[in-house]
């Protein structure tokens, strides 16, 4: 597959793939199990020379091979999120909902698709301790 890419695409890498940026997501990716589950040996190695050796990628074969970890990364670190709102948020507002409901609160009918409390529920789920969690 070739890539037809332009000079301001050409500047984004530049701006994109800055040592401390990468740093960021490797620290991140590290942090949310992400970096082994999502990156081949390959990758990892690419990456890491990269961070090690170069202070801003300015080679654009470099960067585009760089950029597919990225994306890589960026796409798993988003779908960890996106299932934790898919699997825990939306039981514990319906879990909640149900409650609420029980307990005389009509209007908590509502909180089963309430997205931003959904949202606010899968994160607070995801900060819990792994002793706290059912």
């Amino acid at each position: 597959m070739i890539m037809s890419i332009d000079v301001r695409e050409k500047e984004t890498f530049r701006f994109v793939l800055e040592r401390e940026r990468m740093l960021k997501l490797k620290l991140k990716a590290l942090r949310r199990g992400v970096w082994f589950k999502a990156l081949s040996r390959i990758d990892r190695a690419l990456f890491n020379l990269t961070i090690k050796i170069v202070h801003g990628v300015r080679s654009f074969a470099l960067a585009k091979t760089v950029f597919t970890v990225v994306r890589k990364l960026e796409d798993a670190l988003e779908n960890r999120f996106l299932n934790t709102i898919k699997e825990a948020g939306f039981l514990l507002a319906r879990k909640l909902s149900f409650f609420a409901q029980k307990w005389g609160n009509d209007s908590a009918r509502a909180w089963a698709f309430d997205k931003s409390f959904v949202k606010f529920l899968a994160i607070m789920h995801l900060n819990n301790p792994r002793a706290f969690k059912p």
